[in-house]
Parts: structure tokens; sequence; C-alpha cells
């Protein structure tokens, strides 16, 4: 049944995170995705909100996943067509993971891995603002408040699922640049967007850690 709801709530929702990304994208409000664009959204928002129940079962903090994929789909979008991921989607999907997270410890008395959510957070957004601070040109700051947001999220799990979803994160950016460049899409000094590839290492850490989480 829950599998059922989320597919149903993704048909609904897909189009309009859709729209979201293609006026975003454009810093349009006129602006209007195509089809395909639309409906490849809308199966990745419906794979990632049916895993995310999968995962978590029916709980408050399934509503923190569950907001997290969507912001994905829509920051992910953005980051591909104008390198940008704005604070508009990032911003509210921190507040509601931080109140889902709550309202799950409040009631299901799951205090430690809010704290842990909480720390696993502020470490990664600081490392990431020291790694900006260091090198501009190879981080942005959206990317470090990106980082920040997928520490909590993927920190409520565990220290391993951060370090390792991190990790898989930066081997996805590397795969990614190598094929551009021996297929001479990319140069060296091309700029690439580093969001999409730190939400797909989320999502992998996330799955390889499905088993063990239950």
């Amino acid at each position: 049944m829950l599998v059922g709801a989320a597919l149903v709530v993704a048909v609904a929702v897909g189009p309009w995170l859709a729209r979201v990304a293609a006026r975003l994208a454009a810093r349009d409000e006129t602006a209007r995705p195509a089809p395909a664009r639309v409906a490849v959204l809308t199966v990745l928002f419906a794979g990632l909100l049916v895993g995310a129940v999968a995962l978590m079962g029916a709980r408050p903090a399934t509503a923190a996943l569950a907001w997290a994929a969507g912001a994905a789909v829509v920051l992910g979008a953005v980051d591909l067509d104008s390198h940008r991921l704005p604070d508009r989607v990032t911003y509210p999907a921190a507040v509601v993971c931080l109140v889902a997270f709550l309202v799950d410890a409040a009631v299901l008395g799951s205090w430690g891995a809010l704290l842990r959510a909480l720390a696993a957070g502020a470490a990664a957004f600081a490392v990431a603002y020291a790694a900006a601070a260091l090198s501009p040109e190879g981080l942005g700051f959206g990317d470090v408040k990106l980082l920040g947001l997928l520490g909590l999220v993927l920190g409520w799990f565990g220290w391993g699922v951060l370090l390792a979803g991190v990790f898989l994160g930066l081997l996805t950016g590397a795969v990614v640049s190598l094929v551009l460049l021996v297929t001479r899409r990319a140069g060296w000094r091309t700029a690439l967007p580093f969001g999409p590839p730190l939400m797909v290492g989320a999502v992998l850490a996330l799955a390889v850690g499905a088993t063990s989480l239950g």
C-alpha cells in the first residue's frame, strides 16, 4: 500500500517538480519543461520515493527522505542546466528534514539518530566550507550547502553511510568527468556541475546500506 501511494504521489508531483526546475534554471516563471524532461524527472522521483518508503516504512523520518528526494530532483536538474543550486530549494529541504527527524525522535525515541544527523550535517558543512575557501573554483557555496543537507540526511543513518555517500559522490563525479574527457565532450578546464554526482553518491550509499538498516 505504501509503495502504491508513493507511486501515485510521484505521478501527481513529478510534473510540478519538472516545472519548478525549468523555471529556476531559466530564472523565468513562464518557462516550461519539454515533455521528455517531465517524463524523466517524474520517473526519477518515483524511484526515489519508492526507495524512501521501502527503506524507512511508515514513520515520521520517511517524510524527510521523501522531501529530500523531491529537492534532489529539482536541484539536479537545475545544476545540470545552469550550474546553480538554488537556496529556494536547499534551505526548505533542510528545515523539513530537520523537523521530520525531530518529530521521529519525539514519537519513536530516535534521539541518538537525531543527534548524529545534526553532528553529521554540521561536520559536512564545515569541511565543505573549508574546502571551498581553499579552492573556490573547485567547490561552490551551493555545493557546500548541499553537502550540509546531505550530511544531515545521511548522518541519520550513520557515519559510515555519510562517508560512503561522499566517497561514492566523488567517485561518480570523477568517472563522469573521465568519460566526458575521453569522448571529447569536455576539456580539462570545463566547469562541470558537482551537485548531481554528490546526490547520486548519497542515493547509492542509502541503497547499499538499506539491508543493514532494515
